[in-house]
């Protein structure tokens, strides 16, 4: 059942925002950005109803509230849900140019990986990764889809030293561009099920040496992405749709569509 705040406004209708600690009955400040979004932005007045969550405290209704001009806050009413367990999915990936990038954390969150994992490979063009961007956008996402955990967000390492300490219980499913002719539904079906990470190379492909390296180790499983060759942003989504879609959590129920 939902609520009406003192606005009539449901809390359906309420807007989403993250926020850290979330306690019954504790105001929680708002920083001057989702002050002026709740605010200015949205015009909501003192009493209305938002939507307050963390992978920690879950997701609560709460009350927006204001002590001075610019100082906000969100009070937690009554708890909604609590945190969610992400599927055990881990995605790695090339750094991308921030455009690219931030498509890439933003459906990659919106997929359900549990772990954002950025690597260096001997042909990745940008270096340096701005993590607090990379996580800004994995709660753009969260906030939009009625998302209730976020993804870890680990900083940068070279690919050979993450391959180096992989932990050998965990299958790699290598989206490998060799394999243009593969089934990669097939592929996926002679993988067992368990902890499951992704890995998409960077825009011009892995370097042969890596290559190597890749398909010596046991816990690796290459896939085909389709005859067709594709930006490393859509290649992440076609990768997670078809490891979710075999091997993940869309069998057990049906995903909800949001604007």
């Amino acid at each position: 059942m939902s609520e009406e705040g003192s606005t009539g406004q449901t809390d359906a209708a309420a807007p989403r925002l993250y926020l850290r600690p979330l306690a019954q009955g504790v105001a929680a400040p708002l920083d001057p950005k989702q002050a002026h979004y709740l605010s200015v932005v949205l015009r909501l007045p003192p009493g209305a109803a938002v939507l307050a969550f963390n992978e920690a405290d879950g997701e609560w209704v709460a009350r927006l509230a204001r002590a001075r001009r610019t100082d906000w806050s969100l009070t937690p009413e009554r708890k909604l849900a609590p945190p969610q367990r992400l599927p055990d999915l881990w995605y790695l990936f090339a750094p991308l140019k921030h455009d690219r990038l931030d498509y890439l954390a933003q459906k990659a969150t919106e997929m359900g990986v549990c772990r954002l994992m950025p690597v260096l490979t001997e042909r990745t063009h940008r270096q340096r990764l701005n993590i607090d961007r990379l996580r800004a956008n994995a709660i753009e996402a969260a906030e939009q889809c009625g998302l209730v955990s976020l993804p870890e967000v680990v900083e940068t390492a070279a690919l050979g030293d993450v391959l180096s300490r992989w932990p050998p219980g965990r299958t790699l499913i290598f989206c490998d561009e060799d394999r243009a002719g593969g089934d990669p539904l097939r592929d996926l079906a002679a993988v067992r099920r368990g902890p499951l990470a992704v890995l998409v190379g960077p825009e011009g492909g892995f370097s042969p040496r890596e290559r190597r390296q890749l398909r010596a180790l046991p816990h690796v499983r290459p896939i085909s992405l389709g005859p067709r060759i594709l930006r490393a942003d859509t290649a992440a989504v076609a990768a997670l749709a078809l490891v979710q879609a075999a091997l993940g959590d869309w069998g057990t129920a049906t995903p909800q569509v949001t604007d």
